[in-house]
């Protein structure tokens, strides 16, 4: 008998044992997954019908905020300005659950902060103390960003390279947070179903979530890869003029744009995007220098944005080229193995504008409590260093160089140096994405944008300064004007 009841007691003791380890993954390990996930509605249903603060835009401009509601909720959250800022506030919603900003500060949006945990603040402080918070975004300049885009599916993001600030997040196609945040719940759901099963996919913002082909805009990492290699540099080495490259390895050549011909210096080949130098260029290089200066720019990580499931930009690791150097020279130009989501390129550029230094990217500007103190600010940092200032400041001028006598003329902004690539990253259906990055005023930077318009037909090196180049232009324009210097 005794033996049997120690036998019940050691099994009782591990499966408390393995229970409590459980509840330590769920709880602890796991907690961030499950809490950054979208469709979790637990946080939502619990604050639904509480006091909830504003989401402001960086001009004042109310982004989301409640107001009062007939039926089972006593509160509803409308977003006056509609699809605009989708993608940065989210939705508050009692069927889909949070996303963006609703989603990250809930808890200060909601009161639910240290001082009030658990509902022991609100009997003591008199109710919820819920806060307002202001994101970085000027409504003007993502206004800009969205008529300038118009109805053609891509994403636009600016930033102000010195302290990561987003000045624009923007995609299209967009939806309206409102129709999913009705207290007729019924009504929401069927909305949420339509939103879903629309092939466009409205409710992705794909300005960080979706990852594409970089195409030539991807040179630039290429370019910082042979300069801090000390393999590069202005001088030399004077790539051979041609029209064909073909890797080792095998008999397929790479070619031009319209099977041109071109070579030369850095700045020379960067100006007109030449194909056949910067794939030569990334396999004499070779796979671990590429590597480990696109991952010093943020590739294979997830950038710290301060908004749910960002998505990270791949590039592989440096052993996945070994035995395929033709894979190699098609990535050195932006194709086969990497991969960026519009974030992560306005990145590259601001990193490059930064003197080589990528700083944390960040919608929260500010948050301030019910009587208007400022509770919260946030603080610049650093997330990485991408190339030294030398190195950045010679990039620098080889950018300004491509927007002057280049392929990005496109991206000029009057009176203003502007520094600036351009992309074509090919589909293989007839199709391809155009792209521009760059950054202005070249001599002290302060705002760096990224545009993908996606799925253009033909495919020509000049796409990308003749279809993205002049929205990136707009954006740079309204971002200046709203920037302080």
């Amino acid at each position: 008998m005794n033996r049997q009841i120690r036998r019940l007691g050691i099994a009782l003791l591990v499966l408390f044992g393995a229970l409590f380890v459980q509840l330590n993954v769920i709880q602890v390990l796991r907690a961030g997954t499950y809490n950054d996930n979208p469709n979790n509605t637990r946080a939502i249903v619990r604050d639904f019908s509480r006091p909830r603060g504003q989401i402001l835009a960086a001009d004042g401009t109310v982004l989301a905020r409640s107001v009062p509601a007939e039926g089972r909720f006593e509160r509803q959250r409308e977003y006056p300005e509609g699809e605009l800022f989708a993608d940065v506030t989210g939705y508050f919603s009692f069927v889909a659950g949070a996303d963006g900003v609703e989603r990250t500060y809930n808890d200060v949006l909601a009161g639910r902060t240290s001082e009030s945990a658990d509902g022991i603040g609100d009997l003591l402080l008199g109710g919820p103390r819920t806060a307002d918070v202001t994101v970085t975004i000027p409504a003007e300049v993502q206004r800009v960003a969205r008529d300038a885009l118009g109805s053609t599916r891509g994403s636009v993001v600016a930033l102000d390279p010195r302290d990561g600030s987003i000045l624009a997040l923007w995609s299209f196609p967009s939806y309206d947070p409102s129709v999913l945040s009705s207290t007729d719940v019924e009504a929401a759901q069927a909305a949420r179903q339509r939103l879903l099963e629309d092939e466009s996919n409205p409710l992705l913002p794909a300005s960080f979530r979706e990852t594409y082909f970089p195409g030539s805009t991807f040179k630039v990492v290429t370019a910082a890869a042979g300069l801090s290699s000390g393999a590069v540099s202005v001088d030399g080495p004077s790539y051979p003029r041609s029209s064909e490259y073909v890797p080792p390895q095998t008999s397929t050549g790479i070619n031009n744009f319209g099977g041109g011909t071109c070579g030369g210096a850095l700045f020379a080949i960067l100006r007109v995007s030449c194909n056949t130098a910067f794939a030569q260029m990334g396999v004499d290089l070779g796979a671990d220098a590429l590597v480990r200066r696109a991952e010093a720019f943020g590739f294979n990580g997830v950038p710290p944005l301060d908004l749910p499931a960002v998505e990270a930009s791949p590039i592989g690791d440096a052993a996945s080229f070994d035995a395929n150097l033709p894979v190699l020279a098609m990535t050195a130009i932006g194709q086969n193995a990497v991969r960026s989501t519009p974030l992560q390129m306005a990145l590259v550029a601001g990193g490059v504008a930064n003197g080589g230094e990528v700083m944390v990217p960040h919608v929260m500007a500010e948050v301030r409590d019910k009587g208007g103190e400022i509770v919260d600010t946030y603080e610049p940092a650093v997330w990485s260093r991408a190339m030294s200032e030398a190195d950045a400041a010679i990039l620098t001028e080889a950018m300004v160089g491509v927007v002057a006598d280049g392929t990005a003329t496109g991206l000029a902004v009057p009176g203003v140096t502007t520094a600036g690539k351009t992309g074509t990253a090919q589909l293989g259906n007839g199709q391809s994405h155009a792209w521009i990055i760059g950054f202005a005023p070249a001599e002290a930077p302060r705002v760096a944008v990224a545009v993908i318009v996606e799925a253009q037909p033909g495919a020509s090196e000049q796409t990308g300064g003749r279809v993205a180049a002049p929205i990136g232009r707009a954006v740079l324009e309204a971002a200046l004007a709203a920037v302080s210097p």
